[in-house]
């Protein structure tokens, strides 16, 4: 397995330097937005309307929101289950954006749609939203 540190914005030099099994230390902005959230972005790309972010090299991590606890900077940050966004996902990744974060499989047009515009698919591990939670240095909602 092979370690490899990238950070956002994300590059496709960055994502054709990832294989299967490499272990990802991302770091940089990274949004969370779980499927009511990629509705709302997909419904505004189709009405031609503002984002409230620019997609182009940024990675989505599909993460719920929890509690925050005094003094942190975000409560639990556990992966959820990656499925729910694929209707979502490859018009996200045609507008730009070239990771996305979650756990369990994705579909076929996901997966196409990641080799067509060299994107990739990071898989963060179930049960470690505490620990994922401690490599927050910052949130604001968006």
């Amino acid at each position: 397995m092979t370690e490899i540190r990238i950070e956002t914005p994300l590059t496709d030099d960055a994502m054709r330097g990832l294989r299967a099994g490499d272990a990802v230390l991302l770091s940089g902005v990274l949004y969370t937005a779980r499927d009511a959230a990629h509705q709302r972005i997909a419904a505004a790309l189709e009405a031609g309307a503002p984002l409230p972010f620019a997609l182009p090299g940024q990675a989505i991590y599909y993460c719920g929101p929890a509690p925050t606890p005094p003094g942190r900077a975000l409560g639990s940050a556990g992966p959820t289950s990656s499925y729910r966004m694929d209707p979502y996902a490859p018009v996200l990744y045609r507008e730009g954006l070239k990771a996305s974060i979650g756990k369990g499989d994705r579909g076929l047009p996901v997966r196409e749609a990641c080799r067509e515009h060299c994107c990739a698919y990071l898989v963060a591990v179930g049960g470690a939203g505490a620990l994922l939670a401690d490599c927050v240095t910052e949130a604001e909602v968006v």
